[in-house]
């Protein structure tokens, strides 16, 4: 694998539509209403035994079969609830991402490609799953919440595993750099996407898988919070998830892709590391 220095272009950074300091603003907007009641609903019922009850409900992969291009489809008719940045259909922002991706990194095909599939799990909520079960930052459940957790002052009043003694200390039921493959993170499209795509066998390198898995982890990889757990794999891979992030968040502009023009490229891209029908 190509180190993610080699090839980049810095002249190609994502040129926000706004300063860098008013993305991810929780405390004002007139989006902050609707942000603010999906992460309460989230750190209400975001517990290790709902965790582990939909990890089992959707490790299978058995819920339907379609292709990639076909879920980024069903994109197109939600918007994350989460987001105080944007109120448009997830479906531009997943080619907004891929492009920043691809002018940056243009010899990497296969992290343009992440781009677009970044958010792809989201469809759990056309599958029927609450957006507070889908969408918005991830955090370990099964120990203390940390600090950088949005909304964390507020929202874990009527969370039952904040009362028991298992879970609400520092290190909860993990042990000291154990690493994040061995920790529970809240359920949503992070975790279902990483299941989708080892589950079918993508062609792609483990960063890729990594990048997907864990882009929502804003208190780890934007904050520094939860390092206790996290291994030297865990550092190793920082760098990537950083790097995602910066298109990930800084492309986000209400001047959206024309995504007819932009379909067969990636299209190319999904035959070479995802083809053909795949488990959901």
């Amino acid at each position: 694998m190509s180190s993610l220095q080699e090839g980049s272009d810095s002249s190609e950074e994502p040129q926000p539509g706004k300063a860098k300091s008013e993305f991810r603003n929780y405390t004002e907007g007139k989006l902050i209403d609707r942000v603010y009641n999906t992460y309460r609903l989230m750190h209400t019922h975001q517990t290790v035994e709902f965790v582990r009850r939909k990890s089992a409900q959707y490790g299978s992969c058995s819920q339907r079969r379609m292709s990639v291009m076909e879920a980024l489809e069903l994109l197109d008719q939600l918007v994350d609830e989460s987001d105080p940045d944007v109120d448009f259909p997830n479906s531009f922002h997943a080619f907004q991402t891929a492009e920043g991706i691809r002018r940056a990194h243009p010899d990497k095909d296969w992290f343009h490609l992440v781009g677009l599939l970044h958010d792809l799990g989201k469809v759990l909520v056309l599958f029927g799953e609450p957006q507070w079960a889908v969408v918005g930052d991830t955090f370990p459940v099964g120990c203390k919440v940390q600090k950088s957790v949005v909304y964390g002052d507020s929202t874990f009043h009527e969370n039952p595993d904040t009362k028991d003694p298992r879970y609400s200390t520092e290190y909860g039921m993990y042990q000291p750099g154990c690493g994040l493959d061995n920790v529970l993170m809240s359920w949503g499209h992070d975790e279902y996407m990483y299941q989708v795509m080892k589950f079918n066998k993508f062609a792609l390198p483990k960063e890729a898988f990594y990048m997907v898995r864990f882009h929502s982890f804003y208190p780890w990889h934007a904050h520094g919070d939860y390092g206790h757990l996290c291994s030297e794999e865990d550092r190793h891979m920082l760098p990537w998830l950083r790097e995602l992030n910066k298109f990930d968040l800084y492309t986000k502009q209400e001047e959206l892709p024309d995504m007819q023009q932009l379909r067969a490229y990636y299209q190319g891209l999904i035959d070479k590391y995802c083809p053909g029908q795949l488990c959901w």
